[in-house]
């Protein structure tokens, strides 16, 4: 075998290698990020430890007035809430939709309207000595 197709045979064994090899790895996943909310949290607050909670509420469940003593950002992850701040426009939320309370200003709506349960995430940013989450108000 002359040198030129010693050189070739080893070339074709090469590159068949590096593609059994690609076809074989596990390829990684790309990482995307997506803004879902940004919200002020008052300057003075001390987070010092953190909740997150599921909720799930059923068919034409209604939440009653409340309010939560921390602030709190959630985001929905099945069906869609009717979400209003007090004085506030309503929001229609639906799964991928986050929402942001701040602490002590009440919640006038957040309802789910639909006719499956619905669920979202919750965090609440609690301070030093805090351990109330909600508040619920009289009408």
């Amino acid at each position: 075998m002359t040198k030129f197709g010693l050189m070739l045979l080893v070339a074709t064994f090469v590159c068949g290698l590096v593609n059994a090899q690609e076809v074989t790895m596990p390829t990684t996943p790309s990482v995307t990020r997506k803004d879902l909310l940004t919200a002020m949290v008052d300057s003075e607050k001390a987070i010092v430890k953190v909740e997150i909670k599921e909720v799930t509420m059923g068919p034409k469940q209604k939440a009653p007035l409340h309010l939560h003593p921390c602030p709190t950002v959630g985001v929905i992850t099945e069906g869609t809430i009717s979400f209003q701040i007090e004085g506030e426009p309503v929001q229609h939320l639906k799964a991928g939709d986050a929402f942001y309370e701040p602490a002590n200003v009440r919640v006038a709506k957040f309802d789910n309207h639909g006719d499956a349960p619905a669920k979202f995430v919750v965090v609440y940013l609690l301070g030093k000595d805090e351990h109330e989450i909600i508040r619920i108000l009289p009408k």
